[in-house]
């Protein structure tokens, strides 16, 4: 049951990654708590996440935005270690509820018809927002939805480049949690075990992409991100 429930979850979360360039982690994670321990739970996310980016990046790759990409990486490079720090060290459940209860103002703020204008400090700023939560929680998606979503981004370009953010971040993430947190081999038998249901997802998550207008995925952005932070508040309580 444990199995059948595993590989539902990496089926989902596969699909919606796949199909809006996000999500991975903000479906699968709080459900991969229940089963794992947070450190395995995150390192199946980063695997997968980094898996499906490496797949899909070939194709995509015309609709990256290359100048925010490489302000992303930049931003995100501060932000990797005190997310480290953090998640070794921080009050964790007091973090999650911080956490959630921005998601959820400026989710609302967005659905308000708030937005913001693009630039390069804010841009460094999101990245290094990204960095703190992929390796603090294994979130790096909310900051970069928020932003895109904030200022109107395409879909094809948020998907692209959120994508290719991700090919580094995710890497470089893995890297710090292993070498810092440690591993265990449930968290690589695990993501091995889900490879097949995941080339399932990518699948499906192509054909449902292409079936998304800009209205529909706006409005997914919004149910992903209350989601989000609903989850996170309410792992506080």
């Amino acid at each position: 049951m444990t199995i059948f429930l595993f590989m539902i979850i990496i089926l989902c979360a596969s699909i919606l990654q796949t199909s809006t360039g996000f999500g991975f982690s903000i479906m699968a994670t709080p459900f991969l708590l229940l089963i794992f321990e947070p450190r395995e739970a995150i390192q199946i996310n980063l695997v997968l996440s980094l898996v499906i980016s490496v797949a899909l990046i070939a194709k995509i790759r015309k609709d990256v935005d290359t100048g925010i990409l490489k302000r992303f990486i930049v931003g995100s490079l501060p932000g990797l270690p005190i997310g480290m720090t953090i998640f070794l060290v921080a009050d964790a459940e007091k973090l999650k509820m911080g956490i959630g209860i921005i998601i959820l103002i400026l989710t609302i703020l967005l659905m308000r018809h708030f937005r913001l204008k693009k630039s390069k400090q804010r841009d460094l700023l999101v990245g290094s927002v990204s960095g703190v939560m992929t390796t603090g929680i294994g979130m790096p998606g909310p900051p970069l939805l928020l932003y895109f979503s904030g200022t109107d981004t395409k879909k094809e370009s948020l998907r692209a480049t959120t994508l290719a953010f991700y090919l580094f971040i995710y890497f470089v993430s893995l890297v710090v949690q292993v070498m810092f947190a440690g591993t265990s081999q449930t968290a690589w038998r695990s993501s091995a075990m889900a490879l097949p249901v995941v080339a399932v997802g990518l699948y499906f998550g192509q054909l449902l992409f292409h079936r998304i207008n800009q209205k529909i995925f706006r409005l997914f952005t919004y149910a992903i991100l209350l989601f989000t932070g609903i989850y996170l508040l309410v792992q506080t309580l």
